[in-house]
């Protein structure tokens, strides 16, 4: 058993301790990787490790608990300790992380008047729920019985967000009734009065930065008084958007920052190895307009998405030396590259003609959105036969999020995205009997006060030619059940479709192969191995191909599917020993 104490400075057992930590999420990182991202965090010059804990990964449906396979987190944090690291956790439950929905579940917006991130009574009490399974895991696993965990963080960056102090305390107390008896810590960053919205009495703050290390800690300083100075989030890169750039900065730049935030106190380096957003989980912005996250999160951070060391490792590894002996760690998974090169099409089938076989129809008189009918993430269609409004003129989705294509008798008359559901689009006048309307969850929103407005699909109504319609069938489609796909049964071009590819590969005996899959000349989706959905694709960029993890790939046969929604198709994919997360 251990005592972690804060005083002027961060003691273990007595011994006063620089905190110098690498971040990495478990759930973006496959399993079977978790100790080689670990040895290569301890082998940087860490001593400590970071997470954030997901909720919308623990719990993905009210009562539904995981803590298995990439949702381990027991394992995670038993095999830092075992290579001897310790950790700091942030179960907050909010975590932004450029997660989906910032890391709660979306079940939550299925009840009417929810209120986040406040001492809002009904969101409380799903917390409740959550920490008493949570801690179950986690308690344990404190350096006060024996575990690695050194401190916990209450909420994360609220400053930004709220001053409902009573909502912190709450939190605090939550964890403590869950048998908490580690510090705790808070993080914001040092600007304006989000220290202050952000503080818990008796909490330790620490400050969440990226440059200007000497000015930031000095306005840390003045709120903490005589405390240990910690950059909770050292940002050695950033995050990529759909349709924007590939972030990198120099090296050198960010070594500097990382020698100046030692001499001062301690660091959490965010991220050290930044994984990837398998799924439909990559989260989202929005500011003037909504700018999704691409399925990468390499972050251009010190490892890549796929576990590599970068030129900025090594140089972080000069910093670290510095301060700290840097251990020499035998690397113990081998992992390669490699490719498999072109892979026709083997099967396709349109998505109207599968319809019926992925997707359990409801009926409703007025659009429901995802979250109503228990549908958390993917797309759902909104299908209704046309009786008086058989020749559109005027269309408007009001309260429709993100992304919608809209059908009429199979032609695509309309695809709107973001602001333009804002508004009433006129089409050219064109007759038919059925209307079916495709709308794409693209990524809740993660940060900022957007966030509650955040249910997916059409909330509000469908207005044809300036009057609402009723009578809508749903077909929720989350995409979890694609071994249902009647390939064969019919395909239409220039219509979404799922498409099916086979390669094979032979067993990997002594480590593993990863490889990047390049689906140039499909337009816009997402693709699944083994069941295993990868995540997004889209042609406009920045990121080009997808991250395969090894363990991935089976011996034998493979199966790679493709859900397009654009119409737009090749002929083959290529499986590729290199990564391509910049098009331009």
């Amino acid at each position: 058993m251990n005592r972690f104490e804060i005083k002027e400075d961060f003691y273990l057992d007595g011994e006063k301790i620089k905190i110098i930590s690498g971040g990495i999420h478990y759930f973006r990182v496959v399993p079977e990787y978790w100790r080689d991202r670990l040895e290569k965090i301890k082998a940087l010059g860490c001593n400590t490790i970071e997470t954030y804990v997901a909720w919308n990964v623990h719990e993905p449906k009210k009562g539904e608990f995981c803590f298995e396979g990439i949702a381990d987190l027991g394992r995670f944090l038993a095999l830092a300790q075992e290579l001897g690291l310790w950790a700091i956790v942030r179960p907050s439950p909010y975590i932004c992380a450029e997660w989906e929905f910032g890391g709660l579940p979306a079940w939550l917006l299925a009840e009417d008047g929810m209120r986040l991130r406040s001492s809002y009574e009904p969101y409380i009490n799903h917390i409740c729920d959550y920490y008493k399974k949570l801690f179950e895991v986690l308690a344990p696993l404190q350096v006060t019985n024996g575990g690695p965990i050194l401190m916990f963080q209450i909420e994360n960056e609220y400053g930004a967000y709220g001053e409902d102090s009573t909502y912190l305390e709450s939190l605090k107390q939550i964890m403590e009734d869950n048998g908490v008896t580690v510090p705790f810590i808070t993080s914001d960053g040092p600007w304006g009065d989000y220290l202050s919205c952000g503080k818990v009495e008796g909490v330790l703050q620490s400050g969440n930065f990226g440059s200007k290390a000497k000015e930031q800690f000095a306005v840390l300083k003045k709120h903490i008084g005589d405390k240990p100075l910690m950059c909770m989030e050292f940002w050695v890169g950033w995050f990529d958007a759909w349709g924007d750039k590939h972030h990198t900065e120099p090296p050198e730049k960010h070594a500097k920052e990382l020698n100046d935030i030692l001499e001062l106190g301690n660091v959490n380096i965010y991220m050290a190895e930044g994984g990837t957003n398998f799924g439909f989980m990559n989260g989202a912005n929005y500011y003037d307009r909504l700018t999704p996250d691409v399925t990468s999160y390499d972050y251009d951070a010190l490892l890549t998405e796929d576990g590599q060391i970068t030129e900025k490792y090594k140089a972080f590894q000069e910093v670290i030396s510095r301060f700290r002996k840097v251990p020499q760690v035998e690397l113990t998974t081998h992992i390669g590259r490699t490719s498999y090169g072109e892979v026709p099409v083997k099967e396709k089938v349109g998505l109207f003609e599968a319809l019926d076989s992925i997707a359990v129809p409801e009926e409703h008189f007025y659009p429901q959105p995802m979250e109503k009918l228990g549908q958390a993430y993917g797309y759902i269609l909104y299908r209704s036969e046309l009786v008086r409004d058989k020749e559109i003129e005027k269309l408007f989705l009001f309260e429709t999020n993100d992304r919608a294509k809209v059908y009429l008798d199979e032609k695509e008359i309309a695809t709107l995205y973001d602001r333009e559901l804002l508004a009433e689009k006129k089409v050219d006048k064109i007759c038919g009997e059925r209307l079916d309307i495709l709308v794409e969850n693209m990524g809740r929103v993660n940060y900022g006060i957007r966030m509650e407005r955040q249910n997916k699909g059409i909330k509000g109504a469908v207005v044809l030619n300036g009057h609402q319609h009723y009578k809508w069938t749903h077909y929720p489609l989350p995409l979890d059940n694609l071994e249902r796909l009647p390939f064969g049964k019919g395909y239409t071009k220039g219509l979404p479709a799922f498409y099916r590819f086979e390669f094979v590969a032979e067993e990997q005996k002594d480590g593993y192969l990863d490889t990047f899959l390049d689906v140039s000349g499909f337009g816009k989706g997402c693709a699944f191995i083994n069941g295993f959905n990868l995540g997004r694709f889209w042609e406009i960029g920045p990121q080009g191909r997808l991250y395969v993890p090894g363990p991935l790939i089976h011996a034998g046969k493979n199966e790679i599917i493709l859900f397009e929604t654009e119409g737009k198709a090749a002929d083959k994919i290529t499986l590729c020993a290199e990564p391509k997360l910049d098009m331009a």
